[in-house]
């Protein structure tokens, strides 16, 4: 899911992947993206790491410590609930993360996957 002002609507597992690796920082118009997770043994974030990223939690962690320890890059904002998670996401410009369908408002956009 994203904020609302991102226009994109769908978006590949290669772009999704490249986004949550924090190597693909803009959208096409130009705005940062701000990527926020969960722990990374949460429930959720273990489903969307394998299920969607065809990864596992600790490669994630892995790319995201190397780039924070080399000093080349950023790791993504860790939020402590869904209800943050969807919070933040709504309300931070170019956000994307990711909720249970269940947990999914009119506050957030979904992007289908392709």
């Amino acid at each position: 899911m994203t904020n609302p002002n991102v226009s994109e609507t769908a978006l590949t597992v290669n772009s999704l992947r490249s986004i949550f690796s924090m190597s693909l920082k803009t959208w096409p118009d130009g705005t940062k993206i701000r990527v926020f997770v969960l722990s990374d043994e949460d429930k959720l974030h273990k489903a969307v790491s394998k299920e969607k990223l065809n990864v596992f939690p600790y490669q994630l962690r892995s790319t995201w410590d190397r780039l924070v320890f080399s000093g080349t890059g950023q790791a993504p904002i860790r939020v402590n609930s869904i209800e943050e998670m969807r919070d933040k996401v709504a309300n931070t410009p170019g956000a994307i993360g990711y909720l249970w369908r269940a947990n999914i408002d009119e506050n957030v956009n979904v992007l289908q996957i392709k």
